[in-house]
C-alpha cells in the first residue's frame, strides 16, 4: 500500500510508503493522504495523527515531478507545487483549515522541499538524529510555494530567510535549537517517542484539545486577537459533557472517561 495506516489506541499512524521513490508525493499518494485525513476528521476513535515514512534515509523528497509531468500530459494543466495554481492552494496541508485534531510528524530522514512543507503543516515534530530539513527550490530557479514561505511563522524571521534563501539543509539538532522540532531521538526510538507524545495528548479531553489547537494556531497564522475563542467556540468546550466529566473525575480521584461531546 502506498499509504499504510495503523491504529494505536486513540492514535492513528500514517506511513508514506514509497521508499523506492524517496517517499515523494505523486497523485496517488496525495489522494490517499487527503482521503485518510478526511476520514479521520469524523472518526472519534482517532484523537491524534502521526505522519511518518518508510525507510531510514528519506522522510519525503517532496513532489514527484516525473509523475506529475506524466499526469499533466494526460489530463491537462500541471499540478506541480511550483505552478501558480498550486501556490494559491493549501500547499502540502492535506488536512485543510477545518481539520481540528493534532498532527505529529515523525521525521525519519531528509525532509526536502515539499517534504519539509508537509512537516511544517504538522503541529508537532519528533525527528531522528539523522534527519535533515531543507528548501532547495531556489537552487533550481523555483520557490517553496507549498507552504515553505510560511516558515517565519514557526521560527525567527532571520533564520527562516536564511534557510529559504540559501537552500541549504539544517540538521535535526539545529531545527530543535530554533524551536522547529520538539524532540530529537535515536532513529530506533522515533516511532516509540512519537507515539508517547501522541498518547500524552490523546489522554486529554478531545474537544478541549481540538479547540486549543485551533485557537493557538490561529493566533500565530492569522492575528493574535484571533486566539481568543468566540462564545460559540468556548461554549463547545465549557458546555460539554467532557467538561463535567473532567470535574467529576478530579473530585472522585479517578481517570476521566471522555465522550467527545
Amino acid at each position: 500500500m502506498i499509504l499504510e495506516r495503523s491504529q494505536h489506541g486513540f492514535v492513528q499512524v500514517l506511513t508514506l510508503n514509497r521508499p523506492e521513490a524517496a517517499n515523494s508525493l505523486n497523485p496517488e499518494l496525495i489522494g490517499e493522504l487527503t482521503k485518510a485525513f478526511t476520514e479521520i476528521s469524523t472518526d472519534d476513535a482517532t484523537r491524534v495523527v502521526v505522519v511518518t515514512a518508510a525507510g531510514e534515509r528519506v522522510f519525503c523528497a517532496g513532489m514527484d515531478l516525473q509523475a506529475f509531468a506524466a499526469s499533466s500530459g494526460e489530463s491537462g494543466p500541471s499540478t506541480d507545487a511550483s505552478s501558480s495554481d498550486a501556490s494559491e492552494s493549501k500547499g502540502f496541508n492535506f488536512f485543510g483549515p477545518d481539520f481540528k485534531k493534532p498532527v505529529i510528524a515523525a521525521v525519519n530522514g531528509a525532509a526536502v522541499g515539499g517534504g519539509f512543507e508537509l512537516v511544517l503543516n504538522c503541529d508537532l515534530v519528533v525527528a531522528s538524529e539523522s534527519s535533515r530539513f531543507g528548501l532547495p527550490e531556489v537552487k533550481r530557479g523555483l520557490l517553496a510555494a507549498g507552504g515553505g514561505t510560511l516558515l517565519g511563522t514557526r521560527i525567527p524571521l532571520a533564520i527562516a530567510l536564511e534557510i529559504a534563501l540559501t537552500g541549504e539543509f539544517i540538521s535535526a539538532a539545529q531545527a530543535a535549537q530554533w524551536g522547529l522540532v520538539n524532540r530529537v531521538v535515536a532513529p530506533e526510538q522515533l516511532i516509540e517517542s512519537a507515539l508517547e507524545l501522541a498518547g500524552q495528548i490523546a489522554a486529554n479531553a478531545p474537544l478541549a484539545i481540538q479547540t486549543t489547537r485551533t485557537l493557538t494556531r490561529r493566533a500565530v497564522e492569522t492575528d493574535p486577537s484571533k486566539g481568543w475563542g468566540t462564545p460559540a467556540e468556548l461554549g463547545v468546550v465549557f458546555g460539554s459533557e467532557d467538561a463535567m466529566e473532567g470535574a467529576m473525575a478530579f473530585m472522585e480521584k479517578r481517570s476521566p472517561n471522555w465522550k467527545s461531546r
